[in-house]
């Protein structure tokens, strides 16, 4: 069984592109309640509101070397929540999401909150808070 192992493996390498690791982490970003958005820039860029098909890679800096990756997330979070546990949560999704679907190691996860989304009044219209 281990010949077969070996031989499978002869057949060639897979490479895994930074841009398809940033678009697993952004994925993985969006499904944790409190997240509205990424952002773009590093200091009052452009941010991005997840609604509709958008680049998932935008707000996401992905280093990968060999066998492991570091992702830096820019985030846009919903006013109310409680800014370290959404960061807890994204840290835990998109490291179980890069490592089961790549097979890379996620080294780290770092959370930069580069603007809140608060309610502008009461009929739904949203203003942003930029740092």
């Amino acid at each position: 069984m281990e010949e077969n192992m070996n031989n499978e493996m002869d057949m060639g390498i897979v490479k895994i592109s930074d841009e398809v690791v940033g678009v697993i982490a952004g994925l993985a970003t969006t499904e944790i309640k409190g997240i509205v958005g990424m952002s773009v820039g590093a200091v009052g860029g452009i941010t991005q509101i997840l609604t509709g098909k958008k680049n998932l890679s935008k707000g996401v800096k992905v280093t990968v070397g060999e066998n492991s990756a570091t992702i830096d997330l820019s985030v846009v979070i919903e006013y109310g929540v409680r800014i370290p546990e959404v960061a807890i949560k994204v840290q835990e999704n998109v490291k179980r999401a890069v490592e089961s679907m790549t097979g890379l190691t996620v080294s780290a996860v770092n959370i930069h909150v580069q603007n809140v989304l608060i309610p502008k009044s009461e009929d739904n219209n949203i203003e942003q808070i930029e740092e």
